[in-house]
């Protein structure tokens, strides 16, 4: 029963940061390491925000051994001066929210930061920050415990300030310690993923100098990139067959809200696209108006020319956006003020202002067309490329439409290998896709159907990695997998109709398993990618010991694991083997296959969501995983020598 007495008493005002501390995933999407990396691009992003303003050329980041992280620029510093407020601006901007010099277009143009949220819920976040300005040759300093202010904005010492600000002419340095009341994992940032933040911002603002210095290491990185993102697109085809040079599109459109627009793009012989977009130096994984005005430029501009082109022209009437994506490799960069950006929330995946979108469509469009008419060319090479994707899409159609006629004249909805699960809500059932008839025999015994589906696969699939969408619907399991599914694929894709939002992948724990899990992910990732972008996909992690001694018995998964679970047990050194308890001798059995487990044993380790262990697969770094992927799946042999050559001692054999 709602409570009755309900008054104004009830009605609770969050003061301050409050709101940020109660509520940490409005504001940096999560309290995981996601989240956790989060906080240091915001402050980054200020630092990147000065760069963009012209009023800085250098960013340094110090990884402490303490998991404090220091960022340092050489922009103006903060203002210390007072506010209207009577505090001094400084304080302002670290402990309050919607605070900030962003608010007015005549300190930036562009920023990364929305609604002066960001280094106020960094403090917020933070069992203590502090915050050094060097402004006209003097040093203030100002020091925080979770957001509250510990001393007032006070001069100090040069001798006191960190080594870069004392060599530049003005600046910031920002110090700070993540809550571990607030974050789930382990607060130490990870080297690796500040080295993937670091490069990609060094990308995007041509000309401005990265410094990572990771003291856990004693390892010093920089990152320099004079070209921009002409040069990230060469980086992201750096292991792929270009085409053509890489265009780039530059401009700004002049409106109500002025819109700088960059774009670099370059189709190789891959079958995959690769797009990052941008907006502000933030990228925006889930796109917005500036991706869509990018395809619509795109199209428009290659139909045109094909109706132009007599050698091509009757391709245009069976052109679709979907022809234009195979090999692309795409960066569009949008640049607007803070004052006027719109994302679809705080965590800023997703641009949503229409104003980026005309901008990108209108510059897009008249600088490529001009491009294409002084470089037939290139011309000839992209148009070549499209003609065979739409050939391959044509003949893709015709092949999928005799697998659903076949199917509908047979009465064949879902395939017969399925074991369908009873639930029809897709946010309640999921499907294990299993390794081989014995280990899905025993997943269909051991399951609960009410909820689990099991699809078994008889073997190895297809390398999805250089096939045409032909070539995979007309593989019998991928044929399978993608009816089961019910989302379709290639142009005809609905990712509202997938049928289960949970997707598990479950192979043997042995090279053969390890292969045929890779086999499945470059399907997923190549052609079902928002499966991923949508958390649905997930890898079983079945046990590889079970271990027996007396009456007991323990499942591990790792060797790790077994190694450390063994120590524990009291040892009989007259027992065989000198391993045993009082209780009787230890048994390890090592399971080679998921077959070797009874149908209660798989439901009891793999199966029973009260047990068993998932691993959520995730794209954090799109470019890093396009590269594996082309590495390992491609038709290059030596860079596949390569990368198992510096890899292999991480390899570990079980005899």
């Amino acid at each position: 029963m709602p409570n009755s007495r309900y008054s104004a008493k009830d009605i609770k005002v969050l003061e301050g940061l409050e709101p940020v501390r109660k509520r940490p995933g409005m504001y940096i999407g999560s309290t995981d390491t996601k989240g956790l990396h989060h906080l240091l691009a915001e402050i980054v992003d200020n630092s990147v925000d000065e760069a963009i303003a012209q009023a800085a050329h250098n960013v340094t980041v110090y990884l402490h051994k303490n998991a404090m992280v220091t960022v340092v620029d050489d922009g103006r510093g903060i203002p210390v001066d007072q506010h209207s407020s009577g505090l001094s601006a400084l304080e302002v901007t670290m402990t309050k929210l919607h605070a900030g010099g962003k608010f007015e277009e005549t300190a930036y143009q562009a920023s990364g930061g929305l609604h002066g949220v960001g280094a106020s819920a960094v403090n917020a976040l933070s069992e203590n920050m502090q915050v050094t300005v060097k402004r006209e040759g003097k040093y203030y300093r100002q020091e925080y415990e979770i957001g509250h202010p510990t001393t007032k904005v006070k001069e100090i010492a040069a001798s006191l300030a960190p080594q870069e600000l004392q060599t530049y002419k003005s600046g910031t340095a920002v110090t700070f310690k993540p809550d571990t009341q607030i974050f789930e994992s382990d607060t130490r940032f990870s080297g690796k993923k500040v080295k993937t933040m670091l490069r990609q911002r060094a990308y995007l603002v041509a000309g401005l100098k990265f410094h990572l210095f990771d003291e856990r290491k004693d390892e010093e990185t920089n990152f320099y990139f004079e070209g921009g993102i002409k040069s990230l697109v060469t980086h992201l085809n750096h292991d792929k067959k270009p085409l053509h040079p890489v265009i780039y599109i530059a401009g700004r459109e002049e409106g109500k809200i002025p819109v700088g627009v960059e774009v670099a793009l370059q189709y190789n012989d891959s079958f995959a696209e690769n797009i990052l977009s941008f907006a502000n130096v933030i990228a925006t994984s889930d796109g917005g108006t500036h991706l869509t005005g990018f395809r619509m430029a795109l199209i428009k501009v290659i139909k045109d020319y094909l109706d132009r082109n007599k050698s091509f022209k009757e391709l245009g009437r069976d052109l679709s956006g979907e022809d234009l994506k195979e090999g692309l490799t795409a960066v569009i960069f949008v640049k607007m003020s803070a004052n006027e950006i719109q994302f679809e929330s705080q965590t800023k995946a997703k641009l949503n202002n229409p104003e980026a979108q005309s901008a990108v469509y209108t510059i897009m469009r008249e600088r490529l067309e001009e491009f294409l008419e002084e470089h037939p060319q290139t011309a000839k090479k992209i148009l070549e490329k499209i003609y065979l994707a739409a050939r391959a899409r044509l003949a893709a159609r015709a092949a999928k439409d005799a697998v659903i006629r076949k199917g509908a004249l047979e009465g064949l909805t879902l395939p017969g290998k399925l074991a369908d699960c009873q639930e029809s809500d897709p946010a309640n059932s999921e499907l294990y896709i299993v390794e081989g008839d014995s280990a899905g025999g025993s997943a269909k015994q051991g399951r609960d159907r009410k909820f689990q589906a099991i699809l078994p696969l008889g073997g190895k699939i297809l390398n999805t990695e250089r096939a045409r969408l032909d070539k995979i619907v007309q593989f019998e399991e991928l044929k399978d997998l993608i009816v089961a599914l019910g989302m379709g694929i290639g142009e005809t894709q609905s990712p509202e109709k997938l049928r289960y939002h949970r997707i598990i992948i479950m192979t043997d724990a042995d090279v053969d398993g390890e292969h045929i899990t890779t086999l499945l992910l470059t399907f997923f990732y190549r052609h079902l990618p928002d499966i991923i972008k949508g958390g649905f996909l997930y890898i079983a992690m079945p046990p590889l010991y079970k271990i027996s001694h007396g009456k007991a018995m323990q499942y591990v998964y790792t060797d790790t694991e077994k190694n450390n679970y063994l120590k524990t047990l009291p040892k009989d050194t007259s027992t065989k083997g000198g391993s045993a308890d009082r209780g009787g001798k230890v048994a390890i059995q090592r399971y080679k296959g998921l077959g070797e487990m009874n149908p209660e044993q798989l439901w009891e380790t793999t199966m029973d969501p009260a047990n068993r262990t998932l691993k959520q697969v995730t794209v954090e770094d799109a470019s890093a995983a396009d590269h594996i992927f082309t590495t390992l799946m491609g038709e290059d042999v030596p860079p596949r020598r390569k990368f198992i050559q510096t890899h292999a001692q991480l390899a570990t054999l079980d005899i």
